[in-house]
């Protein structure tokens, strides 16, 4: 017998169907500086979360919440304008349905972005960060419960997580670009309030580089249904503590508006090169 968490999933799957049947080969998560990165693309058709029956929406500012889909180039993808986040009071498993529903549209790959505090004592605000790693200790794993048989294994291997030839993609992307690229270890936490200096702290000494309230559970969402999963984070500010200035969700978005053209380009042109893999 299916599980409540996949028939749920198959309702939301039926009703876009209803409504599209544009198969994409990539997925890209729209993060905080990247909002009106559908200009970039073809646009096929748009979708409101609110138009998929029991699809959770979102309730963040900047986030619109649609999904979008439509072509780069000649690759089929497709867009999430806003995310949904744990701290909005969704169960977990609703927060990586999107991730899911996704893959079953016909996704191969999961590009996530996101705008993350820096930790890492070199990092600057404004600068981009590719995803090497991640910590998901302080997030709730979405695959806590009844396994769905449907889309993986129990137990699925988190060796690497993100993809090593993504990664170099994306490395080589930037490289042609003259786009300064840092790389590193992310960790979720689940929010809404920011980290504290002793968080902080704690994150450092425990190797995270930056520090966000999504994309772990969105990763390991997809890793346990067999996706191809890449990152980047735009580093908005540097973590509590750091500085003497207070943290505020304002500043975040200011910051990720800013270095959004080179986010853009760099999200671009690293997609371009993935339409060279066997998708």
């Amino acid at each position: 017998m299916a599980s409540a968490v996949y028939e749920k999933l198959i309702r939301c799957y039926e009703c876009v169907r209803r409504m599209t049947d544009f198969v994409p080969k990539v997925a890209i998560v729209l993060g905080s500086g990247l909002g009106d990165y559908a200009d970039n693309i073809r646009v096929e058709k748009d979708i409101p979360y609110g138009d998929i029956e029991g699809f959770p929406v979102s309730t963040v500012p900047g986030h619109a919440g649609k999904f979008i889909f439509g072509y780069l180039d000649e690759i089929p993808v497709v867009c999430m304008k806003g995310r949904v986040h744990y701290y909005e009071g969704y169960p977990v498993s609703d927060v990586v349905l999107p991730t899911r529903l996704m893959k079953l549209m016909g996704a191969k790959i999961l590009f996530l972005t996101n705008a993350a505090g820096g930790v890492n004592k070199s990092f600057h605000a404004g600068d981009l960060m590719l995803i090497r790693d991640q910590i998901a200790l302080f997030a709730p794993n979405p695959l806590i419960g009844p396994n769905v048989e449907e889309l993986g294994t129990r137990f699925p291997d988190m060796s690497h997580v993100y993809d090593p030839e993504l990664q170099k993609l994306i490395k080589s992307a930037a490289s042609e670009n003259g786009i300064y690229l840092q790389e590193g270890v992310y960790a979720q936490l689940t929010g809404p309030s920011f980290e504290s200096p002793a968080d902080i702290h704690l994150l450092r000494t425990l190797g995270a580089d930056a520090v966000g309230m999504s994309t772990v559970v969105e990763a390991i969402a997809a890793n346990h249904c067999g996706m191809r999963i890449c990152g980047i984070s735009c580093i908005s500010n540097l973590a509590a503590g750091m500085t003497s200035e207070p943290l505020t969700h304002e500043e975040v978005q200011e910051a990720a508006d800013k270095a959004a053209p080179c986010f853009k380009k760099l999200v671009t042109e690293s997609v371009r090169k993935f339409a060279g893999l066997n998708i």
